[in-house]
């Protein structure tokens, strides 16, 4: 069973930085896409950043320019670093695999990011 799990989440000021980490475990292979969906109150899921097999990071419109995907593969982590945050950044954020001929996905289960002064 794969496992994962989001830290990093918390409280910053507009403009504050956070970077959000998901750990990866259990039966890990053919990695088709990873990435980071958010869901703020009363608002749709969003999709914030992905990596998918064969492509350039992807980025939601509204993150583009403050926000950075990248992974550590030696230690099956993958990052958000989020930079100028603003207060409708405010969200659960939950990081997800997709994985094998199936792409079958699996979810962390969120970390809280608030943005507030």
């Amino acid at each position: 069973q794969v496992q994962l799990v989001e830290s990093g989440g918390g409280w910053v000021q507009p403009g504050g930085s956070l970077r959000l980490s998901c750990v990866a475990s259990g039966s890990i292979f053919s990695i088709n896409a990873m990435g980071w969906y958010r869901q703020a109150p009363g608002k749709q899921r969003e999709l914030v950043a992905s990596f998918i097999s064969g492509a350039r990071p992807n980025y939601a419109d509204s993150v583009k320019g403050r926000f950075t995907i990248y992974r550590d593969n030696t230690k099956n982590t993958v990052y958000l670093e989020m930079n100028s945050l603003k207060p409708e950044d405010t969200a659960v954020y939950s990081c997800y695999l997709r994985i094998g001929a199936e792409n079958h996905v699996y979810w962390g289960q969120g970390t809280q990011v608030t943005v507030s002064s």
